[in-house]
């Protein structure tokens, strides 16, 4: 069993969990563990049914995609067959144990380190240079703090002794002390040890009861040094205060928020839209869709019809920067914002938006926002955002200033629908009345959206809405 492909830009994930163990017996398409990568948490299946022989990634390590993660043993019968001829070393095995502890037992012989032990831990002590370090890792390490000097001498325990994000943060956890320089001051200690301990007599390996308590004091010397982890300075917070720390989903979430605010100098523009016509039209139509199609049908789903259509007009709001070059897309694929339960934010993306009629967008806006709030969104579901949404209204906001989505170079907040007294102009004179109005919040990336762009832009979304087809069939 490999790591499967889990979207185009995604080359490696992180071991969540595994939902099956050693011995288990698993159906085809049923999910074996959970994969955590920079857009999605989610479940892999197995693509054959059998017993899963013996786990390859464990759980808080990095893994590449295509890469073994697990042996599953197909053949079920074969498998079965396996286990009563292990069954008969057992008793071998134990009765090798009592031989061997019958033994020797009055005196224990403690272990003197060899010389080719001495060379491995001073080969461990050697910096790891041009090792290769996940995304991931190196997220962390500069997030904390961690110099490449001290991640050659950080000891890895994935494949090829790579620095899993386990290792990382055990070491984060540890108080960060500097290994390039401990580490380098400390290997040739055992070296130095070595031959001593090998050319000590016979007699001293064998140690009588009383003299146990003689290295008492050594290793009351040695706590200083075994603690200094330990003073790792915490935050210091009062009895009315309560320290949470961030999990994984909302420390990326801040970092792709403080990036996008860095990379792209934010504009925001607001227009007012009237949009009575639309109000009435749902009004009238939505119980009979409930009753036929069995989901609600809410305003997000014409919201979007109308920004796709803006998009047609003003195609150059479609587009991503890279350096020097403005990259123009021809899909025109639509984020949605979705609230989590865990009061996280995920953005699904409605592929091809502007080919969908009303019909289509309300099912693809409800089965997102369904699947996102029971984690059953694929990688799929997240990538190829060209423009995003944010209802912001569902909250009873009437506007924001929302961030953009790198990188998108636009990003509109729908407000709350409220109703107003408005100035109504008719042939026989202006009337005042009751209207339905929400404002449209439309940020933009300044170093490519002028103005010019991103107001008429805005402004052709809310003509969209105002001049809604009230006799639009559904």
């Amino acid at each position: 069993m490999v790591m499967p492909k889990m979207g185009e830009s995604i080359m490696e994930g992180t071991v969540l969990k595994w939902l099956k163990q050693v011995g288990d017996a698993i159906e085809q398409d049923e999910s074996v563990l959970e994969v955590a990568t920079d857009k999605v948490d989610t479940e892999v299946p197995a693509i054959h049914a059998g017993v899963l022989q013996e786990i390859l990634v464990q759980e808080g390590e990095v893994v590449a995609v295509g890469a073994p993660i697990a042996i599953v043993e197909t053949d079920v019968n074969s498998a079965s067959a396996s286990a009563p001829a292990a069954a008969p070393a057992a008793p071998q095995a134990a009765s090798a144990a009592e031989a061997t502890n019958g033994q020797d037992t009055a005196a224990q012989v403690p272990h003197v380190p060899q010389p080719q032990e001495a060379q491995a831990s001073q080969s461990a002590a050697q910096p790891q240079q041009g090792r290769f370090y996940s995304p991931l890792v190196l997220s962390i390490a500069r997030q904390e703090g961690i110099s490449m000097a001290d991640l050659e001498y950080l000891p890895g325990t994935g494949k090829e002794n790579r620095v899993t994000k386990k290792d990382i943060l055990d070491y984060v956890e540890g108080g960060k002390k500097s290994l390039s320089q401990t580490t380098g001051a400390a290997a040739p200690a055992p070296a130095q040890n070595a031959p001593q301990a090998a050319s000590a007599p016979a007699t001293q390996a064998v140690q009588t009861q009383p003299a146990a308590s003689a290295p008492a004091a050594p290793a009351e010397a040695a706590k200083p040094a075994s603690s200094a982890p330990a003073s790792k300075p915490a935050p210091s917070v009062s009895g009315n205060q309560e320290l949470i720390e961030m999990d994984r989903m909302r420390k990326m979430i801040a970092q792709r928020m403080v990036d996008s605010k860095r990379i792209a100098p934010h504009v925001t523009s607001f227009v007012e839209a009237d949009v009575t016509e639309l109000v009435n039209w749902r009004n009238k139509h939505k119980d009979a869709y409930k009753k036929r199609e069995g989901e609600n049908l809410t305003f997000t789903p014409i919201l979007i019809q109308a920004i796709a259509r803006a998009i047609q007009d003003f195609p150059n709001i479609n587009v991503s920067v890279d350096g020097d070059y403005i990259i123009k897309k021809r899909d025109i694929n639509i984020g949605l914002a979705v609230a989590l339960p865990s009061g996280n934010l995920i953005v699904p993306v409605i592929h091809n938006a502007d080919q969908l009629n009303l019909n289509g967008l309300s099912k693809k806006v409800n089965d997102l926002a369904n699947r996102a709030r029971i984690n059953k969104l694929t990688p799929g579901d997240l990538e190829g955002g060209t423009y995003t949404v944010s209802n912001v209204g569902s909250f009873g906001n009437v506007m924001g200033t929302p961030i953009i989505m790198q990188p998108q170079v636009a990003i509109m907040a729908l407000g709350a629908i409220k109703k107003k007294p408005a100035v109504i102009e008719t042939p026989q004179g202006d009337l005042i009345g009751i209207r339905h109005f929400m404002f449209l919040s439309h940020s933009y990336d300044h170093r490519v959206v002028d103005g010019s762009l991103g107001g008429m832009f805005v402004r052709k979304v809310a003509d969209y809405l105002e001049q809604f087809d009230p006799n639009t069939v559904i």
